[in-house]
């Protein structure tokens, strides 16, 4: 296994909803990466107990709180660099181009994980309510001097 891994989580779309199930999913990141649709302030207290936390604004986030949250953000991790967004559709730059290694973004409410032309893209899903029949969901990275490892963690909770 290697040494000296970063752990961070990575939340979307928890529209007002702290669900114990995802809190104790994250338990043990060093960083949080919230992809917007975060709903109210309280949300990102909760998962700032865990570890710091990074945040975008969604498409519903509005009111004074919200007004402070970028609608990206870019964040270094050791030599990887990852960019946040609320909705892919609306990525301005070629991230490859752009030097970065990971995207990170939500929006959907669908858990996703692929690369492309280098680039690692991971949406965690929605760890808020429920939507449709698609699953409550969040990830994790795992940063190391030569890996990134991304993993979709579906919850089991109620509606």
């Amino acid at each position: 296994m290697e040494r000296n891994v970063t752990r961070i989580g990575l939340v979307s779309d928890t529209h007002g909803l702290v669900r114990p199930e995802a809190l104790e999913a994250l338990r043990g990141c060093d960083l949080v990466l919230h992809a917007g649709d975060v709903g109210s302030s309280e949300v990102l207290q909760e998962f700032g107990r865990l570890a710091p936390v990074v945040a975008v604004r969604g498409n519903t986030d509005r009111g004074a709180w919200a007004d402070g949250l970028p609608e990206t953000e870019e964040v270094q991790v050791g030599t990887t660099w990852l960019h946040v967004l609320h909705e892919i559709d609306r990525l301005s730059i070629d991230p490859s181009a752009a030097g970065f290694d990971v995207v990170v973004y939500g929006h959907s409410h669908k858990p996703s994980v692929e690369t492309r032309n280098g680039v690692l893209y991971v949406n965690p899903g929605s760890a808020g309510p429920r939507r449709f029949k698609l699953p409550v969901s969040v990830a994790r990275l795992e940063i190391g001097t030569e890996r990134i490892d991304a993993e979709i963690l579906t919850l089991e909770c109620h509606p």
